[in-house]
């Protein structure tokens, strides 16, 4: 990534993660953290996922999120899990072909907050 570290994360296309691409390190993940507030790091069943709950007034327009988010998460060839409640919506990231985190994952979060800041609410 050193080429394009003057370049913010939302700035970047995503491709497909391939099945052979490497794991980010825990070095990676905390100097890419830094460009993510309020993100979390969880772990489930062993597989390292970025997640953060973004909050609305009401289920409308956590689905209107959603949607928007769903078109740019298909413009990118990457996908979140999202979790659609009553005034909010949990993102969670994470490679699937890899099992873990990827440079694309940090990159679809940044995305995500920009969505959220651009967002009617």
């Amino acid at each position: 990534m050193s080429s394009q570290n003057s370049i913010a994360l939302w700035q970047l296309q995503c491709k497909a993660t391939p099945k052979d691409a490497a794991k980010l390190s825990a070095i990676e993940i905390k100097n890419l953290f830094k460009q993510l507030p309020d993100w979390q790091l969880i772990n489930t069943e062993g597989v390292n996922q970025l997640q953060k709950r973004f909050a609305f007034k009401n289920f409308v327009e956590a689905i209107n999120f959603s949607n928007h988010l769903s078109k740019i998460a298909e413009q990118n060839d990457h996908h979140p899990a999202l979790l659609v409640e009553y005034g909010q919506v949990t993102v969670t990231w994470w490679s699937h072909s890899i099992s873990g985190l990827h440079q694309n994952d940090f990159v679809m979060a940044a995305k995500t907050d920009r969505v959220y800041l651009s967002h009617d609410r």
